[in-house]
């Protein structure tokens, strides 16, 4: 993000303006070593939006910025299944799946 403010010659608000976020949104976002979450699909439109880039390049970037591994493709249709599905699974499961994975991987051990 911050590669493109310099290369178009933004601002935080103009990205915020553009993109229709707040300007803090975008200042935090630029700014973080590591964000501890993911940022909302919202926020991220309007970053690209702001930003003047595709959504997925920018979810992309989000998203290993967190920490979080992107497979494109899923090596496996399981895990692109698995992936995919996560996102419909309520909190309180998916911390199921989470102890799971886990304890699977412990007993690799």
């Amino acid at each position: 993000m911050r590669e493109r403010l310099e290369e178009k010659r933004w601002s935080y608000g103009d990205v915020a303006r553009r993109g229709g976020i707040s300007k803090s949104t975008v200042h935090h976002l630029a700014t973080a070593e590591r964000p501890a979450q993911m940022p909302q699909p919202t926020t991220l439109q309007g970053l690209a939006r702001g930003l003047g880039l595709p959504l997925d390049l920018v979810r992309r970037a989000a998203a290993q910025s967190c920490g979080i591994y992107v497979y494109e493709p899923a090596p496996e249709p399981e895990v692109d299944m698995l992936i995919a599905s996560l996102q419909q699974l309520s909190a309180r499961d998916r911390g199921h799946v989470a102890a799971l994975v886990e304890s699977l991987l412990a007993g690799d051990e």
